[in-house]
């Protein structure tokens, strides 16, 4: 095997593929990419039986063939590399990296005990590589990261005909987005539960095509697999089990008091506040006509507060928040204002987005919020 390619082109594909590859692998070969030369093209593949990833390049082949190196010490490799053109090639168990001056001798792994990757299931649609990578990385904030609880670890996708419908929670918050694809064929109906941090990868990496393939194959059992296909990048991941909870009723069916704040000053004014709340406590946030007033801390700890305009519809209401899931949820909406809408100080609000202060709020994306009970 011997293939020529642009250094910066190699190293972020490496790094791609890399990425997939487990931290503790149960297996030495799993810690592997493979290269695949053929025709004119590279293609760098990584599998762990949960999450497969595969790429392709252009690249000047001089002899076709494959190899299995250690995944993450190429990328490391690659990563610092002289920007000119790297030469790779076989040298009986080992392999050659020539970047001008510099050259690396690497030991490769059994290919032969490599397993095969898992093939794509049929497309199922398509969707913006904007839309869909917004809508995802809107929803992961609020997906749970405590293993012994799988479920929540996920983010559930709903396919209803030319509608898909995103949602995560970790039990104190909740996420939703919903936005529209071309479906393969009409009146679609499935759902899968995806891996977040899996799924928020895959969807940033595939930024650099037009739209992206979205496939998916749920088995009887409940076992399944989707996959995701852009820019000559593909990824497959097994599906979770469980039931997700029924979210849909979590969010109030009115609102007795809604508020409208520009995002901005609102973000700056959380984080500033936020500094003297100690670990696990709330931001307080008091409503009024015309205003919102920030406060943490009290008794003998150090205490901060903080007045910004804000627009109230209804009635004046106080209410506190974890200062974190509070940002995340500022910054998922993507808006110029956000729109808070509540019902008690004790029952979730929840947050949207708007476009202007006198313009309606944007119903595709929603993030409901548990309170903090604040002590008497």
């Amino acid at each position: 095997m011997r293939f020529r390619v642009e250094r910066d082109v190699l190293a972020d594909a490496v790094a791609w593929a890399a990425k997939s590859l487990p931290v503790r692998p149960s297996v030495p070969v799993l810690a592997g990419l493979l290269l695949e030369v053929s025709g004119s093209e590279l293609t760098l593949s990584g599998f762990d039986y949960e999450v497969s990833a595969r790429g392709s390049i252009e690249t000047d082949v001089t002899e076709e063939g494959r190899v299995l190196v250690s995944g993450r010490l190429l990328a490391d490799i690659c990563r610092s590399l002289p920007n000119r053109p790297v030469e790779i090639s076989t040298d009986g168990a080992k392999v050659q990296v020539v970047c001008g001056s510099t050259r690396f001798s690497l030991l490769t792994l059994p290919v032969d005990d490599y397993p095969t990757l898992p093939e794509m299931p049929a497309a199922s649609g398509y969707v913006a590589s904007e839309v869909f990578s917004t809508a995802v990385s809107q929803v992961a904030v609020a997906a749970g990261r405590d293993d012994t609880l799988p479920v929540l670890t996920g983010i559930r996708v709903e396919i209803d005909g030319d509608t898909v419908t995103l949602a995560a929670t970790d039990r104190y918050r909740l996420a939703v987005r919903t936005f529209l694809w071309k479906p393969e064929q009409e009146g679609q109906s499935s759902v899968a539960l995806v891996p977040a941090k899996t799924l928020a990868d895959t969807a940033k990496s595939l930024t650099g095509s037009d739209q992206v393939v979205l496939a998916l194959a749920v088995g009887n059992a409940g076992e399944g697999m989707m996959g995701f296909d852009g820019g000559g990048r593909r990824t497959t991941t097994r599906l979770l089990e469980g039931e997700f909870p029924k979210y849909r009723s979590l969010f109030p069916a009115e609102s007795v008091s809604v508020a409208a704040v520009e995002t901005a000053p609102f973000v700056e004014a959380v984080k500033r506040v936020s500094l003297v709340a100690e670990r696990n406590t709330p931001v307080r946030l008091s409503f009024s006509a015309g205003s919102l007033v920030l406060e943490a801390g009290s008794g003998d700890e150090a205490q901060a507060s903080e007045a910004i305009e804000a627009i109230l519809e209804g009635d004046d209401i106080s209410i506190a928040f974890n200062p974190t899931f509070l940002l995340d949820g500022l910054g998922a909406i993507d808006a110029p204002v956000a729109q808070l809408s509540f019902t008690t100080p004790t029952k979730p609000a929840v947050i949207t987005g708007k476009p202007a202060l006198d313009e309606a709020a944007n119903p595709d994306y929603r993030y409901l919020i548990m309170p903090v009970r604040l002590s008497s």
